[in-house]
């Protein structure tokens, strides 16, 4: 395990994150959208090609890169905009059920 993993194993507040990787931020920002940011972070490193032949300095500034690049994303939009979680990214966080469909789950009537 690399010096960076080991030290990213042990981060887990989207501060953390961005204090490591010298990210600057406005907590009011990273209040309301804490848990966006670092899956839109998960979602941009697994996008991210050539990430395993990286030594940690490169690993470092890509992470960084793509970090702060996550955070700018909430800056600049919305989680309801950006729908990273699947409750956004359903038609307007609405969802229908059909009659027939509430109908079968009732128990019978005996």
């Amino acid at each position: 395990m690399s010096t960076l993993t080991e030290h990213l194993s042990r981060l887990s507040a989207a501060e953390e994150f961005l204090d490591f990787f010298a990210v600057p931020y406005q907590q009011a920002v990273v209040n309301v959208n804490r848990l966006h940011i670092l899956k839109r972070f998960y979602q941009y490193l697994r996008q991210e090609k050539g990430l395993a032949a990286a030594d940690d300095t490169e690993l470092y500034r890509r992470y960084q890169g793509l970090l702060a690049r996550a955070y700018d994303d909430f800056v600049r939009s919305t989680p309801a905009e950006e729908k990273v979680f699947k409750v956004f990214q359903e038609a307007g966080g609405a969802r229908s059920v059909g009659l027939d469909a509430l109908r079968t789950t009732l128990p019978s009537r005996r």
